[in-house]
């Protein structure tokens, strides 16, 4: 089974919220191996756009340091995992993180 992995990024790494990156990196991975890994710019940032540009890009888990509620309930919705609070990273570490049960996750990084 193929699951595709979501990660907000700021130059190449984990940006702490959601809503201020650049661009997401998708890791995609099957039987625990990631096969692939890219880069995707997203629309223009307006509450509620990025889960819905991430669900129809097929996503399946968020890794982010924080997002707001709104967010969250949208990701909720679409039967998306969302991993929040974690601090900083390269995509590839953190799924490779994830994968392994060592993916470091504490208090939503985001205040509203």
């Amino acid at each position: 089974m193929k699951i595709k992995f979501a990660i907000p990024t700021l130059n190449g790494q984990l940006t702490a919220h959601f809503g201020h990156c650049e661009k997401f990196a998708i890791v995609e991975v099957e039987n625990n191996t990631i096969i692939d890994e890219h880069i995707l710019t997203p629309p223009v940032h307006q509450p509620g756009v990025y889960p819905k540009f991430l669900a129809d890009q097929g996503v399946n888990v968020i890794i982010a340091g924080g997002m707001g509620q709104q967010a969250q309930m949208l990701f909720a919705q679409n039967n998306i995992e969302v991993h929040m609070g974690v601090m900083d990273g390269s995509p590839k570490q953190l799924v490779e993180n994830l994968l392994n049960n060592q993916l470091k996750t504490g208090e939503n990084l985001c205040d509203h």
